[in-house]
């Protein structure tokens, strides 16, 4: 049976993928840093919670990764652990830089000392372009990070692709443009808006507070973009992937469409507020993904319209079980 480790398991991204895993057959193996709280509700949520195998580690602490490879001996190790809000960023550029970005060189370091023959995957980020240089972002696309977060994720970028060249390993980074899901933590504004939704529907809120919205994002659904993720590490050579949908809206059209969803007008109950305006801005992701169809074979499935519609749903049922 083949063997996975995922960084970042309870995050969004690691309990997708931990499930897509679980159906083919893996054995999958989860890194977990000790908190004073419980963070596995997403794997709960997926039903997958029972079947993963959880090794405390940190992404800062090498030792830990060389001990947590040792002990799940892994075909493949996906590396999606990281402080992933990009808003949080410069309140805490410094351990952002450690996690999201060290913690990227201390998983390849880890791999190359106790197995070289262990295939890697980075989760680098749409991110990465920041201030875009080309009208549509591609693998060729400059990179010009605007934000602490960004520029940790350029610098795990850069080291996958510099131990891929300098140590032969097989290690691979998908560009991933925003993705979303009904798992998505509450502090990312999609989230906040389906959730917000639900709230105000079921009357137990009365306005969404938003800062930029008509920031333009690439969004999908989390679910079809971890296929890209594993794919990746099944071809015949590493390389770098953008996976996008091709297509990006405003957050003003995003709002529009979840609040159409439950029969309310968005422009009733948002209220721009500039405390959520961020201090370097990203006008507008929109990824060009013909790579990853040509040579992976991957295509985003999940319309923007049914993603919301699904985040709304879910959130309309948590929100009504709540006392």
């Amino acid at each position: 049976m083949k063997s996975a480790l995922i960084t970042g398991i309870t995050g969004q991204d690691g309990a997708y993928l931990a499930k897509i895993l679980l159906e083919r057959g893996y054995q999958v193996y989860g890194l977990m840093a000790r908190r004073a709280t419980p963070t596995t509700w997403r794997l709960q949520y997926l039903g997958i919670d029972n079947e993963v195998e959880l090794i405390n580690g940190d992404l800062t602490d090498v030792a830990s990764l060389m001990r947590a490879i040792q002990l799940a001996k892994p075909a493949e190790v996906y590396n999606l652990g990281a402080q992933s809000f990009v808003g949080a960023s410069w309140q805490q550029a410094i351990a952002t830089a450690q996690s999201t970005g060290m913690g990227v060189l201390h998983v390849l370091e880890a791999i190359r000392q106790v197995n070289p023959d262990i295939r890697f995957y980075q989760a680098s980020s749409s991110e990465m372009f920041g201030k875009v240089c080309e009208p549509i972002q591609s693998e060729t696309t400059p990179f010009y990070p605007r934000s602490p977060y960004g520029v940790a994720k350029l610098f795990g970028h850069w080291m996958t692709v510099n131990y891929r060249e300098s140590f032969d390993l097989f290690a691979c980074s998908g560009i991933l443009f925003n993705h979303e899901s009904p798992i998505r933590g509450i502090e990312f504004v999609t989230r906040k808006v389906t959730d917000a939704v639900a709230r105000i529907k079921l009357g137990k809120q009365k306005e969404l507070r938003l800062g930029n919205i008509d920031a333009k994002r690439d969004w999908g659904y989390a679910g079809d973009y971890v296929e890209a993720m594993w794919l990746m590490l099944q071809q015949g050579k590493p390389d770098d992937y953008v996976v996008a949908t091709g297509r990006t809206t405003t957050v003003r059209d995003m709002c529009r469409i979840a609040f159409d969803y439950v029969g309310l007008n968005y422009e009733d109950y948002v209220v721009i507020d500039p405390a959520f305006y961020r201090p370097a801005e990203v006008e507008i992701l929109l990824g060009n993904p013909a790579k990853a169809q040509n040579i992976l074979g991957w295509q985003a499935k999940t319309t923007l319209d049914a993603l919301i519609t699904m985040m709304v749903e879910a959130d309309l049922a948590r929100v009504s079980t709540e006392n």
